[in-house]
């Protein structure tokens, strides 16, 4: 009877198992779930680059000369105009002196003619006039008196030639007297030769400022790379700029956010030097093409107040504001299927079971996306983490935590 008692006992152990798999298989098996949530939500797109200057630029020498003197050095601040570096330009100065004397005497020379040239020709045209109507009167007198005898022939070809020599004479002054007018020949040359002797001195001006250079811009002196003694020429840097302004960030951004990047986004960055130190910055510029090599964009923001601790080159990161919204329906990213694609769903708990729910979908978030339409506050929806498919019988089991609702940045209310 002992045996029979033993065996009878085992039988009601596995009715008992099966009766509780049976009942357990009836009410399904825990999943986790993600309530939705109203809360706010940031997207944001982060990104790393580098402060640059407006512009950088290399100075350099126009001529081959000896240095004589570099008048700044490493992270000094010039203004436009102020004298960098100074080279040999004794002879360039001689020249410059030369031109300007000639200049001055071109000058005196044009002066001269206007006040004396001109005058003394037109006094010299009357006086041809007046000798040549005096050779006339004489002429026509002395003919008169060979034709009646009183005088010989030869007399009347003297008269001839005295009225011819007065004629000659009086049309040289005439055309003298002419080319010594305003409108004339010497007056024109007059100012030619100034207007060369200025065009030496603006040449010889021009030759001696490429021996004394000069900052373009107001700027940063980044790098000096001469000292006196040493020998310019062209092509080769003697000191490297960094012009003032606006400082700006230079980024590469995925090329899978281009469609979020629009100018005037607001943004805030941190230099990994100054970690605790955030700034604003805006979008500027976004390139018209992605580069292949990386899959990037490039983009461009302006810091309009940079921090005195700023510095060119400075490696930061940036967070550019996307969207944000301060009431919304929040689920987290782990329980929305397909979401990068045309139709995402979630897999939502309903009466006991894992329904398949198509979703359309708002601000993405850090870890969290927004629902726009096909859940309300408060439906569960199952992490992609759990196996449960579409049909199966589930159960409450552990309720993932809701993110805490992220306040809208302070720096997009201003």
């Amino acid at each position: 009877m002992k045996p029979l008692f033993k065996w009878g006992a085992a039988g009601v152990a596995v009715l008992v198992v099966a009766g509780a798999a049976l009942w357990a298989s009836q009410r399904g098996s825990k999943v986790q779930v993600s309530p939705v949530v109203r809360t706010g939500i940031v997207q944001s797109v982060v990104a790393t680059g580098r402060l640059n200057a407006p512009a950088r630029m290399d100075i350099g020498s126009e001529v081959t000369a000896t240095v004589l003197e570099v008048k700044v050095r490493e992270g000094d601040r010039v203004k436009a105009g102020d004298l960098l570096v100074r080279l040999s330009d004794a002879e360039a100065r001689a020249a410059l002196h030369q031109a300007r004397a000639a200049l001055v005497e071109a000058r005196g020379r044009a002066t001269q003619q206007a006040t004396v040239s001109a005058p003394v020709a037109s006094q010299a045209v009357v006086q041809a006039e007046a000798t040549f109507k005096a050779a006339e009167r004489d002429f026509e007198r002395t003919r008169d008196l060979v034709a009646k005898g009183f005088f010989s022939q030869q007399k009347l070809d003297d008269a001839q030639r005295l009225l011819d020599t007065a004629r000659s004479a009086l049309e040289s002054a005439r055309v003298q007297s002419a080319s010594n007018q305003a409108s004339g020949i010497e007056p024109a040359m007059a100012a030619s030769r100034v207007a060369q002797a200025e065009a030496a001195v603006e040449v010889a001006t021009a030759r001696l400022a490429r021996l004394q250079i000069t900052s373009p811009v107001d700027a940063v002196v980044l790098a000096r790379n001469v000292e006196p003694g040493s020998m310019a020429q062209p092509g080769r840097t003697l000191l490297a700029l960094a012009a003032q302004g606006n400082t700006r960030i230079d980024a590469a951004v995925d090329e899978k956010h281009l469609r979020l990047l629009t100018p005037g986004m607001a943004a805030q960055a941190v230099a990994d030097a100054f970690p605790g130190q955030r700034f604003d910055a805006k979008l500027y510029y976004v390139s018209p093409a992605v580069d292949p090599q990386r899959g990037t964009v490039d983009v461009r923001l302006e810091v309009p107040k940079p921090p005195a601790f700023l510095k060119p080159d400075m490696t930061v990161s940036v967070e550019l504001l996307a969207g944000s919204k301060k009431d919304a329906l929040v689920l987290p990213s782990s329980s929305v299927r397909d979401a990068d694609r045309e139709k995402p769903w979630v897999l939502a708990l309903q009466e006991g079971r894992a329904v398949r729910v198509p979703v359309r979908l708002g601000l993405r978030g850090i870890g969290s996306v927004e629902i726009l339409e096909g859940l309300k506050e408060g439906d569960e929806a199952i992490p992609q983490t759990e196996k449960a498919l579409p049909g199966d019988r589930v159960r409450r089991g552990p309720t993932l935590a809701p993110e805490k609702g992220m306040e809208v940045p302070s720096f997009i209310s201003r």
